[in-house]
């Protein structure tokens, strides 16, 4: 699936415009295991919802090494990274006072290393599932639509 192939829904933003929508890079980590493709997921700080790793973008860094950069510190992984974006999701980020509607830009990342401690180790869980058990345990649509829709396979060399 390319990012012109994906049908979102629209976000309902009552009193929002335009400027409000704010952006994210996120990283779907990937490994084979027994020949089969498992993907991760971390929970959130806030309410603990299963989420790919993501953050707000960085100063002198791509959107890809973004997503790498939150992979490590959400979920202690590393990996080669991919600069070509597998799809965008939206979600509304719980804020004190109001939610801030989000779109995420979703990166791959083949990991190669998994640590035991990392930053946000003590704040977070990870999971590795399949794809199609990772789309079930996340809240947001469409970032279920491109867990179900991942094959590494038509990643591009």
């Amino acid at each position: 699936m390319t990012i012109s192939q994906l049908k979102t829904r629209p976000m309902r933003l009552a009193s929002a415009r335009k400027r409000d929508v704010r952006t994210q890079f996120g990283a779907l980590c990937w490994r084979i295991r027994k020949d089969k493709v498992q993907v991760l997921l971390v929970t959130s700080r806030g309410t603990g919802r299963w989420v790919v790793p993501k953050g707000w973008p960085m100063d002198g860094e791509t959107p890809a090494d973004t997503a790498a950069i939150e992979a490590w510190e959400e979920a202690g992984v590393e990996g080669a990274v991919r600069d070509s974006c597998l799809g965008i999701f939206t979600y509304l980020k719980v804020m004190d006072g109001d939610d801030l509607p989000c779109v995420v830009a979703v990166f791959p990342i083949k990991v190669t290393k998994s640590h035991d401690t990392w930053p946000e180790s003590k704040q977070r869980r990870r999971r590795w599932t399949s794809p199609k058990k990772a789309a079930r345990l996340v809240a947001e649509p469409e970032l279920a639509r491109l867990l179900l829709d991942f094959d590494p396979r038509r990643l591009r060399r």
